[in-house]
């Protein structure tokens, strides 16, 4: 069984900004990253070790800091390509799902179908697609 028929008629809408941040999210994820590494590593780099333990705690804080500012970073970065993927899943070509008759009326049948029935009416050419 073909899991992936394309829906009779369908079309691909055209790609839009999904596909320029898509490329561009590698970039933005290591600027996201280095930047604020390179700033504490400047800072590190650039204190005095033999300081009070109030600095120390300050440089540990910044080390917290910075790791929550990466952390954050990576986590919108994976929540925009979540959405680029959903944008460009949504915009490529119809597939036909599995096919149920509905009945056209207000009130429920009196029987159900068998799964036969209805195994029957999945396999069955799916119709086609309105055009606009």
């Amino acid at each position: 069984m073909n899991f992936f028929r394309k829906l009779p008629g369908s079309i691909r809408t055209a790609s839009g900004l999904e596909w320029l941040i898509w490329r561009k999210l590698p970039w933005i994820t290591l600027v996201g990253t280095a930047l604020p590494l390179l700033g504490l590593l400047a800072l590190h780099l650039f204190s005095d070790p033999q300081i009070s333990d109030a600095h120390d705690r300050w440089l540990q804080m910044a080390n917290y800091m910075v790791a929550a500012i990466v952390i954050f970073h990576w986590t919108m970065v994976i929540t925009v390509a979540i959405g680029c993927v959903i944008v460009m899943v949504m915009k490529g070509p119809g597939y036909v799902a599995d096919g149920y008759r509905v009945p056209h009326r207000d009130a429920p049948r009196e029987l159900t179908e068998t799964a036969e029935e209805a195994a029957h009416y999945r396999t069955q050419d799916p119709p086609h697609a309105p055009t606009a």
